[in-house]
Protein backbone atom coordinates (compact mmCIF):
# COMPACT_ATOMS: atom_id res chain seq x y z
CA UNK A 1 0.00 0.00 0.00
CA UNK A 2 1.38 3.38 -0.79
CA UNK A 3 1.50 6.06 1.75
CA UNK A 4 -0.96 8.22 -0.25
CA UNK A 5 -3.42 5.21 0.16
CA UNK A 6 -2.76 5.26 3.56
CA UNK A 7 -3.34 8.51 4.14
CA UNK A 8 -6.50 8.56 2.12
CA UNK A 9 -7.62 5.37 4.57
CA UNK A 10 -7.02 7.12 7.64
CA UNK A 11 -8.78 10.13 6.54
CA UNK A 12 -11.70 8.54 5.19
CA UNK A 13 -12.25 6.32 8.58
CA UNK A 14 -12.22 10.10 10.28
CA UNK A 15 -14.55 11.74 7.75
CA UNK A 16 -17.06 8.68 8.20
CA UNK A 17 -16.85 9.29 12.22
CA UNK A 18 -16.77 13.07 12.30
CA UNK A 19 -17.98 14.81 9.11
CA UNK A 20 -21.83 14.15 10.15
CA UNK A 21 -22.52 12.89 6.68
CA UNK A 22 -23.25 9.43 7.49
CA UNK A 23 -25.44 7.75 9.67
CA UNK A 24 -25.33 5.84 13.13
CA UNK A 25 -25.02 2.57 11.82
CA UNK A 26 -22.06 3.39 9.97
CA UNK A 27 -19.74 3.77 12.82
CA UNK A 28 -18.88 0.14 12.81
CA UNK A 29 -16.07 -1.31 10.77
CA UNK A 30 -17.36 -2.70 7.79
CA UNK A 31 -15.24 -5.61 5.58
CA UNK A 32 -14.24 -5.23 2.30
CA UNK A 33 -16.97 -6.95 0.11
CA UNK A 34 -13.80 -8.89 -2.36
CA UNK A 35 -12.39 -9.77 0.86
CA UNK A 36 -14.86 -11.84 1.81
CA UNK A 37 -13.33 -14.78 -0.09
CA UNK A 38 -10.82 -14.60 2.70
CA UNK A 39 -11.69 -17.41 5.80
CA UNK A 40 -11.40 -14.59 8.46
CA UNK A 41 -12.22 -10.91 6.27
CA UNK A 42 -10.61 -8.43 8.74
CA UNK A 43 -13.05 -4.97 9.50
CA UNK A 44 -11.84 -1.62 8.63
CA UNK A 45 -12.65 1.61 9.44
CA UNK A 46 -12.67 3.09 5.99
CA UNK A 47 -15.18 0.64 4.50
CA UNK A 48 -18.93 0.96 5.75
CA UNK A 49 -20.98 -2.02 6.98
CA UNK A 50 -22.50 -3.95 4.04
CA UNK A 51 -25.92 -2.84 4.74
CA UNK A 52 -24.77 0.68 4.44
CA UNK A 53 -23.02 0.97 1.30
CA UNK A 54 -25.51 3.72 -0.24
CA UNK A 55 -23.83 6.03 2.09
CA UNK A 56 -20.72 6.45 0.39
CA UNK A 57 -22.79 8.97 -2.18
CA UNK A 58 -23.38 12.45 -1.63
CA UNK A 59 -26.52 12.19 0.29
CA UNK A 60 -28.45 15.08 -2.52
CA UNK A 61 -27.48 12.77 -5.17
CA UNK A 62 -27.84 9.25 -3.44
CA UNK A 63 -31.25 8.52 -4.75
CA UNK A 64 -30.52 9.96 -7.97
CA UNK A 65 -27.73 8.17 -8.78
CA UNK A 66 -28.66 4.48 -7.91
CA UNK A 67 -31.84 4.77 -10.04
CA UNK A 68 -29.30 6.11 -12.72
CA UNK A 69 -27.15 3.10 -12.54
CA UNK A 70 -30.06 0.64 -12.22
CA UNK A 71 -32.04 2.46 -14.85
CA UNK A 72 -29.48 1.55 -17.64
CA UNK A 73 -27.88 -1.56 -15.41
CA UNK A 74 -24.32 -0.19 -15.09
CA UNK A 75 -22.40 -2.28 -12.88
CA UNK A 76 -20.95 -0.71 -9.92
CA UNK A 77 -17.30 -1.88 -9.20
CA UNK A 78 -16.66 -4.07 -6.09
CA UNK A 79 -20.69 -3.77 -6.01
CA UNK A 80 -22.26 -5.42 -2.33
CA UNK A 81 -25.50 -6.71 -4.44
CA UNK A 82 -27.37 -5.72 -7.12
CA UNK A 83 -27.18 -2.24 -7.89
CA UNK A 84 -25.21 -1.18 -5.13
CA UNK A 85 -21.71 0.71 -4.49
CA UNK A 86 -18.80 -0.23 -3.26
CA UNK A 87 -18.47 -0.06 0.32
CA UNK A 88 -14.74 1.50 0.40
CA UNK A 89 -14.87 4.65 1.05
CA UNK A 90 -11.47 5.00 -1.04
CA UNK A 91 -13.21 3.69 -3.90
CA UNK A 92 -12.26 5.27 -7.28
CA UNK A 93 -15.83 4.81 -9.34
CA UNK A 94 -17.59 6.32 -6.21
CA UNK A 95 -15.15 9.36 -6.04
CA UNK A 96 -15.99 9.81 -9.67
CA UNK A 97 -19.68 9.64 -9.11
CA UNK A 98 -19.72 12.23 -6.09
CA UNK A 99 -17.35 14.82 -7.92
CA UNK A 100 -19.43 14.12 -11.72
CA UNK A 101 -22.74 13.50 -10.90
CA UNK A 102 -24.43 16.88 -9.98
CA UNK A 103 -23.41 18.44 -12.99
CA UNK A 104 -24.98 15.72 -15.02
CA UNK A 105 -28.39 17.79 -14.16
CA UNK A 106 -26.29 21.19 -14.53
CA UNK A 107 -25.77 21.54 -18.11
CA UNK A 108 -25.02 24.94 -18.25
CA UNK A 109 -22.26 24.39 -14.78
CA UNK A 110 -21.00 21.47 -16.98
CA UNK A 111 -19.84 23.70 -19.60
CA UNK A 112 -18.17 25.82 -17.20
CA UNK A 113 -16.08 22.76 -15.61
CA UNK A 114 -15.33 21.58 -19.29
CA UNK A 115 -14.32 25.02 -20.26
CA UNK A 116 -10.88 24.94 -18.86
CA UNK A 117 -10.11 21.69 -20.95
CA UNK A 118 -12.19 23.03 -23.97
CA UNK A 119 -12.34 26.76 -24.03
CA UNK A 120 -14.40 26.96 -27.31
CA UNK A 121 -17.13 24.96 -25.54
CA UNK A 122 -20.15 26.24 -26.64
CA UNK A 123 -23.01 24.11 -24.61
CA UNK A 124 -23.46 20.13 -23.54
CA UNK A 125 -26.08 17.26 -24.94
CA UNK A 126 -28.03 14.97 -22.97
CA UNK A 127 -26.16 11.92 -23.13
CA UNK A 128 -28.85 9.67 -22.63
CA UNK A 129 -32.46 10.59 -21.00
CA UNK A 130 -31.78 13.77 -19.22
CA UNK A 131 -28.60 12.95 -18.10
CA UNK A 132 -25.15 15.01 -19.52
CA UNK A 133 -23.18 13.08 -18.39
CA UNK A 134 -23.02 9.10 -19.16
CA UNK A 135 -21.34 6.87 -16.40
CA UNK A 136 -19.42 3.48 -17.53
CA UNK A 137 -19.64 4.71 -21.40
CA UNK A 138 -18.94 1.64 -23.85
CA UNK A 139 -19.68 2.77 -26.73
CA UNK A 140 -23.69 2.03 -28.95
CA UNK A 141 -21.45 -0.76 -30.44
CA UNK A 142 -19.03 -3.15 -29.45
CA UNK A 143 -16.40 -1.65 -31.40
CA UNK A 144 -13.16 -3.39 -30.03
CA UNK A 145 -15.04 -6.66 -30.12
CA UNK A 146 -14.00 -6.86 -26.49
CA UNK A 147 -17.24 -7.82 -24.91
CA UNK A 148 -17.20 -11.80 -22.87
CA UNK A 149 -18.19 -14.40 -25.55
CA UNK A 150 -22.06 -15.24 -24.95
CA UNK A 151 -23.05 -12.53 -22.89
CA UNK A 152 -24.86 -8.82 -23.42
CA UNK A 153 -22.42 -6.45 -23.21
CA UNK A 154 -22.90 -4.53 -19.72
CA UNK A 155 -21.19 -0.96 -18.61
CA UNK A 156 -18.95 -1.14 -15.97
CA UNK A 157 -18.05 -4.92 -16.44
CA UNK A 158 -16.55 -7.35 -19.04
CA UNK A 159 -15.66 -4.55 -21.71
CA UNK A 160 -13.95 -1.55 -22.18
CA UNK A 161 -15.19 1.37 -20.22
CA UNK A 162 -14.88 5.00 -19.77
CA UNK A 163 -15.77 6.44 -16.51
CA UNK A 164 -17.44 8.94 -17.89
CA UNK A 165 -18.60 11.05 -21.19
CA UNK A 166 -19.71 13.98 -21.90
CA UNK A 167 -21.59 15.38 -25.71
CA UNK A 168 -20.98 18.65 -26.45
CA UNK A 169 -20.52 21.52 -29.19
CA UNK A 170 -17.81 23.75 -29.90
CA UNK A 171 -17.88 26.97 -32.29
CA UNK A 172 -18.61 25.99 -35.72
CA UNK A 173 -21.74 23.84 -34.76
CA UNK A 174 -18.86 20.85 -33.87
CA UNK A 175 -20.28 18.21 -32.00
CA UNK A 176 -17.71 16.36 -30.24
CA UNK A 177 -17.50 13.19 -27.21
CA UNK A 178 -14.96 13.47 -24.39
CA UNK A 179 -14.36 9.97 -22.87
CA UNK A 180 -13.55 10.53 -19.57
CA UNK A 181 -10.81 8.09 -17.39
CA UNK A 182 -10.88 8.99 -13.80
CA UNK A 183 -8.77 8.25 -11.49
CA UNK A 184 -8.20 8.50 -7.53
CA UNK A 185 -5.69 6.29 -5.25
CA UNK A 186 -4.85 4.01 -7.95
CA UNK A 187 -1.32 2.95 -7.79
CA UNK A 188 0.83 -0.14 -10.27
CA UNK A 189 2.62 -2.87 -9.17
CA UNK A 190 4.42 -3.58 -12.54
CA UNK A 191 2.51 -7.03 -13.17
CA UNK A 192 1.76 -7.76 -17.07
CA UNK A 193 -1.94 -7.34 -17.59
CA UNK A 194 -1.71 -9.61 -21.23
CA UNK A 195 -4.33 -11.70 -20.17
CA UNK A 196 -7.82 -10.20 -18.40
CA UNK A 197 -8.98 -11.77 -15.04
CA UNK A 198 -11.50 -13.23 -17.15
CA UNK A 199 -8.66 -15.66 -18.39
CA UNK A 200 -8.58 -13.97 -21.90
CA UNK A 201 -5.51 -13.22 -24.04
CA UNK A 202 -6.04 -9.83 -25.07
CA UNK A 203 -3.09 -9.14 -26.76
CA UNK A 204 -4.85 -10.82 -30.07
CA UNK A 205 -7.92 -8.89 -29.75
CA UNK A 206 -6.75 -5.24 -29.45
CA UNK A 207 -3.51 -6.15 -32.16
CA UNK A 208 -5.51 -4.98 -35.07
CA UNK A 209 -6.65 -1.13 -33.84
CA UNK A 210 -3.30 -0.87 -32.96
CA UNK A 211 -2.06 -1.79 -36.37
CA UNK A 212 -4.09 0.57 -38.06
CA UNK A 213 -2.39 2.75 -40.65
CA UNK A 214 -4.22 5.29 -39.25
CA UNK A 215 -4.98 4.33 -35.74
CA UNK A 216 -4.66 6.22 -32.49
CA UNK A 217 -0.95 5.14 -31.25
CA UNK A 218 2.06 6.21 -32.85
CA UNK A 219 3.71 2.22 -33.99
CA UNK A 220 7.02 3.41 -34.25
CA UNK A 221 7.72 4.09 -30.96
CA UNK A 222 6.68 0.86 -29.30
CA UNK A 223 8.84 -2.12 -29.56
CA UNK A 224 6.36 -4.64 -29.08
CA UNK A 225 2.47 -4.09 -28.86
CA UNK A 226 2.80 -6.59 -25.57
CA UNK A 227 5.05 -3.68 -23.96
CA UNK A 228 1.44 -1.33 -23.36
CA UNK A 229 -0.12 -4.54 -21.30
CA UNK A 230 1.08 -2.84 -18.22
CA UNK A 231 -1.40 -0.64 -15.87
CA UNK A 232 -1.77 2.44 -16.42
CA UNK A 233 -1.35 1.72 -20.57
CA UNK A 234 -3.64 -1.25 -20.52
CA UNK A 235 -6.41 0.88 -20.17
CA UNK A 236 -5.05 3.81 -22.09
CA UNK A 237 -4.92 1.81 -25.80
CA UNK A 238 -8.37 0.57 -24.83
CA UNK A 239 -9.78 3.75 -24.01
CA UNK A 240 -8.34 5.83 -27.07
CA UNK A 241 -9.64 2.33 -28.93
CA UNK A 242 -12.57 3.12 -28.70
CA UNK A 243 -12.29 6.66 -28.53
CA UNK A 244 -11.08 6.10 -32.26
CA UNK A 245 -13.72 4.07 -33.35
CA UNK A 246 -16.75 5.90 -31.59
CA UNK A 247 -14.83 9.27 -34.03
CA UNK A 248 -14.84 6.77 -37.21
CA UNK A 249 -18.59 5.74 -36.76
CA UNK A 250 -19.50 9.54 -35.91
CA UNK A 251 -20.93 8.01 -32.61
CA UNK A 252 -24.33 10.38 -31.73
CA UNK A 253 -23.07 12.88 -34.37
CA UNK A 254 -19.81 13.71 -32.88
CA UNK A 255 -16.99 14.55 -35.35
CA UNK A 256 -14.30 14.15 -32.67
CA UNK A 257 -13.91 11.43 -29.54
CA UNK A 258 -11.35 13.12 -27.22
CA UNK A 259 -9.42 10.95 -23.99
CA UNK A 260 -9.75 13.12 -20.98
CA UNK A 261 -7.32 11.94 -18.20
CA UNK A 262 -8.31 13.42 -14.46
CA UNK A 263 -5.84 12.22 -11.92
CA UNK A 264 -4.75 14.09 -8.16
CA UNK A 265 -1.36 15.53 -8.56
CA UNK A 266 -1.73 14.37 -4.53
CA UNK A 267 -1.09 10.98 -5.96
CA UNK A 268 2.49 11.20 -7.45
CA UNK A 269 2.15 6.89 -7.60
CA UNK A 270 0.13 7.91 -10.61
CA UNK A 271 2.70 8.67 -12.48
CA UNK A 272 4.60 5.53 -11.97
CA UNK A 273 6.10 3.91 -15.21
CA UNK A 274 5.95 0.01 -14.63
CA UNK A 275 6.09 -0.60 -18.05
CA UNK A 276 9.51 -1.58 -18.58
CA UNK A 277 9.25 -1.10 -22.66
CA UNK A 278 8.36 2.23 -22.38
CA UNK A 279 10.57 3.29 -19.81
CA UNK A 280 12.69 4.93 -22.68
CA UNK A 281 10.28 7.21 -23.92
CA UNK A 282 9.47 9.48 -20.78
CA UNK A 283 9.64 9.34 -16.85
CA UNK A 284 5.75 9.74 -15.97
CA UNK A 285 2.50 8.27 -17.64
CA UNK A 286 1.67 11.35 -19.19
CA UNK A 287 4.97 12.50 -20.79
CA UNK A 288 4.89 9.27 -22.13
CA UNK A 289 0.89 9.07 -23.69
CA UNK A 290 1.38 12.35 -25.30
CA UNK A 291 4.22 11.17 -27.08
CA UNK A 292 1.99 7.65 -28.47
CA UNK A 293 -1.13 9.21 -29.21
CA UNK A 294 -2.20 10.42 -32.85
CA UNK A 295 -3.10 13.10 -33.42
CA UNK A 296 -1.70 14.39 -30.47
CA UNK A 297 -4.98 16.53 -29.31
CA UNK A 298 -7.06 13.26 -28.91
CA UNK A 299 -5.97 12.93 -25.56
CA UNK A 300 -5.56 15.66 -22.90
CA UNK A 301 -4.39 14.95 -19.46
CA UNK A 302 -5.02 17.49 -16.66
CA UNK A 303 -4.94 17.15 -12.60
CA UNK A 304 -8.57 16.90 -10.78
CA UNK A 305 -7.18 19.72 -8.58
CA UNK A 306 -6.74 21.56 -11.52
CA UNK A 307 -10.16 21.11 -13.33
CA UNK A 308 -11.94 21.61 -10.16
CA UNK A 309 -10.00 24.75 -9.02
CA UNK A 310 -10.67 26.27 -12.57
CA UNK A 311 -14.75 25.92 -12.05
CA UNK A 312 -16.29 29.38 -10.91
CA UNK A 313 -18.61 28.04 -8.19
CA UNK A 314 -19.67 31.91 -7.03
CA UNK A 315 -22.04 31.78 -9.83
CA UNK A 316 -23.99 28.20 -8.69
CA UNK A 317 -24.10 28.43 -5.23
CA UNK A 318 -26.59 25.66 -4.99
CA UNK A 319 -23.85 23.64 -5.74
CA UNK A 320 -22.19 24.67 -2.32
CA UNK A 321 -23.32 21.96 -0.04
CA UNK A 322 -21.95 19.46 -3.11
CA UNK A 323 -18.10 21.38 -2.75
CA UNK A 324 -18.12 21.19 0.90
CA UNK A 325 -18.94 17.37 0.89
CA UNK A 326 -16.10 16.58 -1.99
CA UNK A 327 -13.72 19.12 -0.31
CA UNK A 328 -13.88 17.56 2.95
CA UNK A 329 -13.95 14.06 2.04
CA UNK A 330 -11.50 14.26 -0.84
CA UNK A 331 -9.72 16.89 1.14
CA UNK A 332 -6.65 17.15 -1.35
CA UNK A 333 -9.70 18.91 -4.03
CA UNK A 334 -9.10 22.11 -1.66
CA UNK A 335 -7.34 24.78 -3.52
CA UNK A 336 -3.87 25.90 -2.03
CA UNK A 337 -0.62 27.98 -2.81
CA UNK A 338 1.29 25.60 -4.45
CA UNK A 339 0.56 24.48 -8.04
CA UNK A 340 -0.45 21.75 -8.80
CA UNK A 341 2.06 18.33 -9.92
CA UNK A 342 1.21 18.60 -13.83
CA UNK A 343 3.87 16.79 -14.77
CA UNK A 344 3.40 15.73 -18.90
CA UNK A 345 0.14 17.67 -19.08
CA UNK A 346 -0.82 18.57 -22.76
CA UNK A 347 -1.16 21.75 -24.07
CA UNK A 348 -5.18 22.28 -24.16
CA UNK A 349 -6.91 23.52 -26.65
Amino acid sequence: MTPFQEAENRWQGEFKLNSGYFSEATRDDGVYIPSLKYSKPKPVPYCLPVTCAEETLFPEIREAALAYFREYGIEWHDKVSGFRPSNHLRDSQVCCVNCLFPFSSRPEALVALLRHIFPDIRRVFPFEGDHCVAFEWIGLENYLNDSLPGLPRKRGKGCTSSDAAVLFEREGDRREIALLNWKYAEAYDGRPLHVSPAGRDRVPIYRPFFQQADGSLDQTLVGNFEDLFYDPFDQLIRLQFLAREMERARELGAERVTLVNIAPAANPDILTVTAPGLRALGSTVPEIWHRLVRPADRSVTITTEELFRAFPLEHWPDLRPWWAYVTGRYRWLKPSESKPATAGTEERR
